[in-house]
């Protein structure tokens, strides 16, 4: 068993009566506090030669970024009074320390320890389970933080129904998106950010291309102030700067950066929500390709990441699929209105069951401001006006190992998709772009039109090639022709069977 499995089966074991959605913070914040102890103890045992003074410097972890940990909320100090009755009064306190004490992290760190439902063994069972965590206290340790975290926020979701989907976008889907639009350098914003994973993948995408961390500036908003908290600590715990602000309105009544504009922008808003304020903001200017229903926030969601792109600017968004054909309410209209303005450069249809607690089958729509690129001479990507590219990812991903009903994209299903995907936008070294049936096919806009602007990608893709198993025509039939005598045959037994058993019954 992964240390993944091993942590959240202990853990689960230990949450009782408590809400899964708020357990997930206990055991989150208890491993954040283990981590950033660690990281801090490593760089006071290296000051502390230099003397006490230096040790007890503040600015000298702060230049590390490192975050600096008060002595009652170190974890050894924790861990030696675990078995106190009040452990869970001490733990809390310890975050109102840290966060008093580094000001990143005010009102991001949980404190529900102390609390009477949670029970003070359950606080004693969870120190004693990460202290067995071996961390290194430096950057080598982010990797089995992020499968930790991320094992944790999924297992939860699919724990807590609707709500946990709410939040938590499936890391092969976070990966397609992330691989599409490439945030390399400039500015990148997540409207519903939940725990930030669109933001630790494009940071881990810097990583795997030989990005700079200071070369793309991260922005966020988030609704729920505790997924808020949950996406702060989620990276802190990994040094990612990113300005991430709550506010109890949400993005769409509200945004927080009203005058900014982003080179790139991910998000996975909630499916087809009906109560978004959608009367009180009719008239709004973000409306550009038409008003969103009232009932439905879907076109109001990528109206307001369209409206957020600067001039170059892309985007990928997670959409329900009624948003690929849905003529209710102006939505077709707006969906035309959008293919005609040239918004929509790409579609994928996703398969199903990716999502935890919901069936609702998904897409990702990819947005762009100038698919032109200016038409400079010297542009890298040529003029895609007047055309979309069509993706059917339907028949793609298998079953999670132990579910049977959970399923994920594999790794190289995420590259053949970007690839398609960055072939067709002419990239440098992306090979060239062919449509392949049953897979993919850049659609003019004469197509589109034929389909009643209906963007569903199955409908321009076609058919893919049909297996061929080597068996003659002639003797296949004859072999399906008989199979199918026989099994009408056995029909008339079973039917004679079930009569003769009736019979004996009166």
């Amino acid at each position: 068993m992964t240390i993944e499995k091993t942590l959240f089966a202990a853990a689960d074991k230990m949450r009782g009566s408590m809400d899964p959605g708020e357990y997930k913070h206990v055991a989150l914040g208890l491993l954040f506090l283990r981590y950033i102890s660690i990281a801090f103890q490593r760089k006071y045992d290296e000051l502390l030669p230099e003397g006490l003074d230096v040790a007890e410097d503040v600015d000298e972890y702060m230049a590390d970024g490192i975050f600096w940990v008060p002595e009652a909320a170190r974890w050894r100090t924790l861990s030696a009074q675990s078995k106190d009755p009040k452990i869970g009064v001490k733990v809390d306190d310890a975050m109102r320390a840290i966060e008093a004490d580094n000001e990143q992290l005010k009102g991001a760190l949980p404190k529900v320890f102390g609390r009477e439902a949670l029970g003070g063994h359950v606080v004693t069972g969870l120190i004693d389970l990460f202290s067995n965590i071996e961390f290194e206290g430096t950057r080598k340790d982010f990797d089995l933080i992020g499968r930790i975290y991320e094992y944790f926020i999924s297992e939860f979701a699919s724990n807590e129904g609707k709500r946990g989907g709410d939040f938590h976008t499936p890391k092969p889907v976070v990966e397609l998106i992330v691989d599409m639009i490439e945030p390399l350098r400039g500015r990148m914003y997540e409207p519903c950010c939940g725990s930030g994973s669109f933001m630790v993948h494009s940071e881990r995408f810097l990583d795997h291309h030989a990005g700079r961390r200071e070369d793309l500036a991260i922005y966020g908003q988030e609704l729920n102030h505790t997924t808020y908290g949950l996406a702060r600590m989620n990276l802190a715990i990994r040094g990612i700067v990113a300005r991430i602000e709550w506010n109890d309105q949400g993005t769409l009544l509200r945004d927080a950066f009203p005058d900014e504009k982003f080179d790139f922008a991910m998000a996975n808003p909630p499916f087809n929500i009906s109560d978004w304020g959608g009367g009180i903001l009719a008239e709004d200017r973000r409306w550009t390709f038409g008003t969103p229903p009232v009932g439905n926030a879907n076109f109001a969601w990528m109206q307001h990441i369209y409206d957020k792109l600067g001039s170059t600017g892309i985007a990928g968004v997670v959409m329900a699929n009624g948003s690929m054909s849905s003529m209710s309410s102006g939505e077709g209209d707006i969906r035309r209105a959008m293919v005609e303005g040239g918004a929509v450069d790409a579609m994928v249809a996703l398969p199903g069951q990716l999502f935890y607690g919901t069936q609702i089958p998904a897409c990702v729509w990819i947005l762009a401001k100038d698919k032109s690129n200016g038409i400079a001479k010297d542009a890298k990507l040529r003029d895609r006006r007047g055309e979309v590219l069509f993706i059917d990812a339907r028949k793609m991903g298998a079953l999670v190992a132990g579910s049977r009903k959970q399923k994920e994209l594999s790794q190289e299903e995420v590259v053949r998709i970007a690839a398609a995907y960055h072939a067709w936008r002419g990239e440098p070294d992306a090979g060239s772009y062919e449509d392949e049936p049953g897979f993919c096919k850049a659609a003019s806009l004469e197509d589109i039109t034929k389909h009643n602007y209906v963007l569903t990608p199955g409908r321009y893709v076609g058919a893919g090639a049909a297996e061929e198993d080597g068996e003659p025509f002639e003797e296949k039939f004859d072999r399906l022709t008989a199979e199918l005598r026989a099994q009408f045959a056995e029909g008339r037994r079973l039917e004679q069977e079930i009569e003769t058993q009736l019979e004996g019954l009166l």
